[in-house]
C-alpha cells in the first residue's frame, strides 16, 4: 500500500447540519443517523474544535466510524468562533467537510413555530418573527459557506428525508429486509411491515422422524421447500416484495420487517424465512432471525 492509498484511508466524513431553526435540522439528523452517521446535536464551539480527536486513528472507540454528522446553528454562544473552528477544519487533511444549511421562508418558519407552541430562543419579546430575523442575520456567513442549502418551505418531512438520502447517503442502494419467523401459538408480532401465514403447508411435526428437529435442519428444509406449492407461494411472494419495497424509497423508508408465521415457529415458519432469506439476500441487506425456533411446544 502506497503512502497516498494509506493517507485516504484515513480520511473519515465530516457533515456540518446548520439553518434556520424550525427547517429541519432534527428531522435531517435522525435521517442521516439511520444513513449511518455518528451523530451530535447542538455540539459546543469548544468541543467541535477537537471533533478531530474522535477521527484519529488512534482512538479506539471511534476508529471505525466513518461518517460524522453535526448540528452547529445559532445556539452556539461564541458564533465567530464558530467560524474560525470551520476554516481550520477544512484544512484538515484527516477529515472531508461539508456544510448542509437547512433554510425556509419566513412565512412557513412563523407557522411551524405556532403549531408547534415554541419559543424561538433569540425572540427577546416573545415575537417570533422577531427571532427569525435575529437568527438569518447571525447565519447570514455561515450560509455563504455552504456546500449544499436545501429550502424546506414546502417540503413535507418524508420529502426531507428522501432529499438527504439521495444527497448523502454513501450507499445509494442500501435497503435493510428483517425476515422474521414466529409461531402463532406464541403471539403474532406486533412490529411487522408484512405478516404471512404459512400454515396452510404440511407440518413437519407430525412425522416421526421430523418432529424434533427444526426448518434449519436440512431434511424439515427440504420437506418444506421442494413442494410445488412452496415454490407457487414464494414466486408471488419475491414478486411482491420486488413490486413494493423500491416504492418505500417515495416515503423515506429504508427497512422493511417481514414476519413469517406457523403454528410453532420451529419447522415450515424457519424453512420458508430462511429461503426468502437467500433469495431476498442477492438484492437487499438482509437479516434472518427466528423468534421462536427454540421454544417448545405441544401441537394439537
Amino acid at each position: 500500500m502506497t503512502s497516498g492509498e494509506k493517507m485516504s484511508k484515513l480520511v473519515k466524513n465530516l457533515l456540518l447540519v446548520t439553518g434556520m431553526s424550525g427547517a429541519g435540522k432534527s428531522v435531517a439528523l435522525n435521517c442521516l443517523e439511520d444513513l449511518g452517521y455518528y451523530c451530535i446535536d447542538n455540539m459546543p464551539v469548544v468541543l467541535l474544535n477537537h471533533i478531530t480527536s474522535l477521527t484519529n486513528e488512534h482512538n479506539i472507540d471511534y476508529n471505525n466510524i466513518e461518517n460524522f454528522a453535526v448540528v452547529v446553528d445559532s445556539r452556539s454562544q461564541d458564533f465567530d468562533a464558530l467560524i474560525q473552528v470551520i476554516e481550520d477544519l477544512k484544512r484538515n487533511d484527516s477529515l472531508k467537510l461539508q456544510l448542509l444549511f437547512l433554510d425556509a421562508n419566513d412565512d412557513v418558519l412563523v407557522k411551524r413555530f405556532k403549531e408547534t407552541r415554541r419559543i424561538h430562543h433569540l425572540s427577546k419579546q416573545g415575537s417570533i418573527i422577531e427571532g427569525i430575523l435575529s437568527e438569518r442575520k447571525i447565519l447570514e456567513s455561515l450560509r455563504e459557506k455552504a456546500d449544499y442549502i436545501i429550502d424546506t418551505s414546502y417540503l413535507s418531512s418524508n420529502k426531507l428525508k428522501k432529499e438527504i438520502t439521495s444527497r448523502f447517503s454513501f450507499d445509494k442502494a442500501h435497503f435493510d429486509i428483517n425476515v422474521m419467523s414466529f409461531g402463532f401459538k406464541h403471539g403474532a408480532p406486533i412490529d411487522c411491515d408484512y405478516v404471512f401465514d404459512v400454515r396452510f403447508l404440511p407440518n413437519p411435526f407430525y412425522i416421526d422422524e421430523m418432529r424434533e428437529k427444526t426448518g434449519i435442519d436440512q431434511s424439515v428444509y427440504d420437506y418444506v421447500i421442494q413442494r410445488e406449492d412452496t415454490s407457487v407461494f414464494l414466486e408471488k411472494l419475491v414478486a411482491l416484495l420486488n413490486f413494493v419495497i423500491p416504492k418505500f424509497s417515495d416515503i423515506a423508508k429504508n427497512q422493511v420487517l417481514i414476519g413469517i408465521g406457523c403454528s410453532g415457529g420451529q419447522h415450515r415458519s424457519v424453512a420458508i424465512a430462511e429461503k426468502l432469506y437467500e433469495t431476498l439476500s442477492k438484492q437487499y441487506h438482509c437479516y434472518v432471525w427466528h423468534r421462536d425456533i427454540d421454544k417448545k411446544r405441544k401441537e394439537t
